[in-house]
């Protein structure tokens, strides 16, 4: 069963560190396309990060019996794993690290998006707006001509990697309801255990070290990979379901406007990658939008809480 809810401020922390690794992430994969190709690179840090997972599960809660039901669940949101791990595995193909760490600055405002229509926490009138600069800020980045850091074609790249955001975002709204039974840990392993079953048959179909022989994977292609393996997945995603399980996915969705940030760094320090202006007023508008989010949002939920804790204070005078 899932454990107690974390504080505000440990959930905040939790998810900071989720999004800052998450845009050296964006840089590793870049750097793990060389060796490996895409369906490698996910199956293999799905297989590596489980090998962490399934022991530290087994330690810290012991093996439980699931229902038929609660596979039915796993299974709907593995698949958001494997769209989003593929999905941007193959749009980091036609696009730069730091102008796709851009585009996934614009998570926290599609997960706003579709959390107020499914959930409808909070009403779509209410984010509309800051939704709307986000996505301009996409535009700003996947509409630029292929040149140097931007990759060979950003329309096509940025297509892919923005899909497999909205993948993310349904992932993590629906892990919000299967986390009121299970932990973050046991909802990380499953859902990325179903999403190898649809991965590993792909290898057939695109594989590069298979071919080639692991021996031709140079020292730098296992560092990425490892860093995937490790903090991107294991660490990452688990960290990320925690602060979820804190404070939901509405207000957790914002920290995701560190990613570009950490992406642009990395991917400047360590693949040199140019920062244009494009790149600046790209981060700007999506950073400015996700502000929009975050502020109408508590805004919304200040004005739905203050009347309902009125309301009981009311009852509970003699």
């Amino acid at each position: 069963m899932s454990s107690s809810k974390l504080s505000v401020s440990a959930s905040y922390v939790s998810l900071t560190c989720a999004a800052m690794v998450w845009g050296g992430s964006v840089v590793a994969q870049k750097v793990a396309l060389g060796p490996f190709s895409p369906v490698e690179t996910s199956v293999f840090r799905g297989l590596g990060a489980l090998a962490i997972l399934i022991p530290l599960w087994l330690w810290t809660e012991g093996p439980m019996i699931f229902s038929l039901k609660d596979w039915k669940t796993f299974f709907v949101l593995g698949l958001g794993v494997l769209g989003n791990h593929l999905l941007i595995l193959f749009g980091l193909q036609f696009i730069g690290a730091g102008a796709a760490g851009v585009i996934i600055g614009s998570s926290p405002a599609i997960t706003a998006f579709l959390s107020s229509v499914i959930l409808k926490d909070i009403a779509l009138r209410v984010i509309w707006v800051g939704c709307l600069v986000s996505f301009v800020g996409v535009l700003f980045i996947t509409g630029r001509s292929g040149i140097e850091g931007v990759g060979s074609n950003p329309l096509l790249g940025g297509g892919l990697v923005l899909s497999g955001l909205v993948c993310w975002a349904l992932y993590t709204i629906g892990c919000r309801r299967t986390m009121e039974r299970f932990s973050p840990l046991a909802v990380t392993w499953i859902t990325l255990s179903v999403s190898l079953i649809f991965e590993i048959p792909l290898l057939l179909f695109n594989h590069k070290v298979l071919v080639a022989g692991f021996e031709s994977v140079p020292l730098f292609g296992w560092a990425a990979l490892v860093y995937v393996m490790v903090f991107a997945t294991a660490v990452g995603q688990q960290a990320w379901l925690y602060g979820v399980e804190g404070v939901g996915p509405s207000r957790a969705g914002i920290f995701g406007n560190l990613i570009p940030v950490s992406a642009l760094l990395f991917s400047f320090m360590i693949l040199g990658e140019s920062v244009g202006f494009r790149e600046l007023t790209g981060i700007g508008l999506i950073v400015f939008g996700v502000w929009l989010v975050d502020r109408q949002s508590r805004e919304e939920l200040g004005r739905i809480t203050t009347p309902r804790i009125e309301i009981l204070e009311e009852r509970e005078k003699p």
